[in-house]
């Protein structure tokens, strides 16, 4: 086939066969190729462009001429029909962006499949959560019925790196596909702007766009035949149909061992406002001037229905919480609102304690996880202040001070005690950054150098020790910016400081946002300074579980005037090395630290060879 990827040339003498055979084909099995093209197309499109974004696939398929075919993948494919699905497959899993050029244009009408069973919503979920080949794989397993060996030799020949993976993940989903769901033959049709537009603009579309339909269903007829269906009267998206949202029981976290946004319930005294969730959905559904996303957050709708989480009143403005499996979005109904989304997959009881509500001024209310039993706050900088408590009524709380951990001063924290239902006696902190989610705070204490053992994990920042060093070393932190999605201060070394003038305290604050991305910034705490001195930083996994070394330096004058340069590191840090313009030191570090006397500053390179032979530098 001329412009079909890997068809074999005919053979000498062989004439080539007719494109007219190929064009009845396609006809043939047009609804078939149509439904294959829906299921492997891109998750991050909505209904609408996926339908017919599908028949643009398939159109596109069909060759110029024709060439003999090559031998087909399966036993029992049709060869002319095998070329077909090979460019319609290769058309969907490599999307080009022009040929959005060449897709049909509707105006005035948004083309949906039809809404199907909870099943069907599901498996609508289920499929968004895969990549393109995955769709693709579950496509040939449910619509073409393909054993599993034979649907990894098609998808090689599209040219699928890891077919073998596709099949696995897909193979793992329910057979369902066959529902009308999941046919972009069977489309209904909702209006979009239609207060905007003249009656007479509007009729004259509508019928167009009918008449385009109407010929869409005819030429989808199974074994050529014509199918004409009656349609009924066209329903709401499901993805924007507020009766169609997802709704917790009340009391499904306590019979769930996966704590995280998928195990809240539906709140608030509005959450049975259809009006309001209408209104919500249908911001999400077409982001526009008052969609504020997080950084690297995607803006697009939901692909299948939302959890809903809240609905409610908050200082007299309706506000919405949503959740589609990886995003939360907040929507705030009347003048100067708008739609927040934030990231917030993966998450746990902890990470998903509480949700920034709304903000006015200095205070902020949150709605709490349905795992929390009381809520307190407290003053980063005040350690040894009691927490004081903090009301609440159906997971929303009064109004609580707020503050940035940044500031050094001022910033409050929420205290959260959970449910013994849960967990008995748990309690973690969390700090507003900005976002949605707030941040959850950990401690990492410092080494045991009783005896050398294992790096501690992070411990929940609510001990006396936790608080202290998050009072003295807090502002440090790297990145408190919305989208964070874990705080740890690591204490990582002690270093008693010379002239008996007391000691210095080593740390690693990281930040993780809710994307992967990390970064990490040593700082020192000194007995003379009135907050944390920040020594290095940057991106990437540094003092995280996976990368546990680390070593920082910094000058400090002692009380009596004498220059000293600091150096310190983990607790497999064996030997330190220091080059300065014309000195050196290079000494065995069985406590981990160095100090240096020198009569001036100046810029000094610092190397540390860990207990095995590798060697790390500072953080820049």
């Amino acid at each position: 086939m001329a412009g079909s990827e890997g068809a074999a040339p005919p053979p000498r003498g062989a004439a080539p066969r007719p494109v007219a055979q190929a064009e009845a084909a396609l006809v043939r099995h047009y609804r078939r190729l149509v439904r294959l093209a829906y299921l492997a197309l891109p998750a991050d499109r909505d209904r609408h462009t996926r339908v017919l974004a599908a028949h643009t696939a398939v159109q596109r398929a069909l060759p110029s001429r024709w060439t003999r075919p090559g031998r087909p993948a399966g036993p029992g494919d049709d060869p002319v029909y095998d070329a077909l699905r090979h460019r319609v497959l290769r058309a969907a899993l490599r999307p080009h962006p022009a040929h959005r050029l060449l897709a049909p244009r509707v105006w005035g009408l948004r083309l949906f499949t039809p809404h199907g069973s909870d099943e069907d919503a599901a498996l609508d979920q289920a499929l968004a959560t895969l990549d393109a080949p995955a769709r693709a794989a579950f496509a040939l397993l449910a619509v073409e019925e393909q054993a599993p060996q034979h649907a990894v030799g098609v998808l090689r020949r599209a040219g699928v790196e890891r077919p073998e993976e596709a099949v696995s993940a897909a193979s793992g989903l329910p057979v369902g596909a066959e529902s009308s769901a999941f046919d972009p033959c069977a489309v209904r049709v909702q209006p979009t702007d239609l207060l905007r537009r003249r009656r007479t603009l509007t009729a004259a579309l509508a019928v167009a766009v009918l008449g385009l339909t109407t010929t869409a269903a005819v030429l989808g007829g199974s074994d050529g035949a014509p199918a004409v269906r009656p349609q009924a009267a066209p329903p709401a998206d499901p993805a924007t149909d507020p009766a169609r949202l997802v709704r917790v029981a009340a009391d499904q976290w306590q019979h769930t061992a996966q704590l995280g946004f998928p195990a809240w319930p539906a709140r608030g005294d509005r959450r049975d406002d259809t009006a309001l969730l209408g209104r919500a959905l249908a911001a999400w559904a077409r982001p526009g001037p008052q969609t504020r996303a997080e950084a690297g957050v995607d803006t697009a709708p939901p692909s299948a229905p939302p959890r809903l989480l809240f609905a409610g009143t908050v200082d007299g403005t309706a506000v919405v919480v949503l959740h589609d499996g990886q995003r939360l979005a907040q929507y705030t109904d009347g003048h100067g609102g708008g739609l927040d989304l934030a990231r917030a997959d993966d998450s746990d009881a902890t990470t998903a304690g509480a949700v920034v509500l709304r903000r006015q001024g200095t205070a902020a209310r949150y709605l709490l996880a349905p795992w929390v039993d009381t809520a307190e706050t407290r003053r980063i900088d005040q350690p040894d202040a009691p927490a004081r408590p903090l009301d609440h009524h159906d997971g929303v709380t009064a109004a609580a001070p707020a503050g940035t951990l940044t500031d050094c001063q001022g910033a409050a924290v929420l205290q959260l005690h959970s449910s013994p239902v849960i967990a008995e006696k748990h309690v973690f902190v969390l700090a507003d950054v900005g976002g949605l989610v707030p941040a959850h705070l950990t401690y990492t204490p410092p080494p045991d150098r009783a005896q050398p053992a294992p790096a501690h994990e992070p411990h929940e920042a609510t001990g006396p020790d936790a608080l202290q060093a998050w009072a003295r070393g807090g502002c440090a932190v790297p990145d408190g910016t919305p989208g964070v999605k874990q705080l740890d201060l690591w204490a990582f070394a002690v270093q008693p400081l010379p002239q008996n003038a007391g000691t210095a305290a080593w740390m690693c604050l990281r930040a993780d946002r809710w994307n992967g991305d990390g970064i990490a910034a040593t700082a020192v705490l000194l007995p003379t300074a009135r907050g944390p001195q920040r020594t290095g930083g940057g991106p990437g996994r540094a003092c995280s579980r996976l990368e546990q070394d680390t070593v920082g330096s910094t000058w400090w004058r002692s009380p009596q005037g004498t220059e000293f340069l600091l150096v310190a590191g983990s607790r497999r840090v064996a030997r330190l090395t220091v080059k300065g313009p014309d000195w050196s030191a290079d000494r065995p570090a069985p406590d981990h630290t160095l100090v240096v006397e020198r009569p001036a500053r100046a810029i000094v390179q610092v190397e540390a060879v860990l207990d095995n032979g590798a060697r790390i530098s500072p953080l820049h």
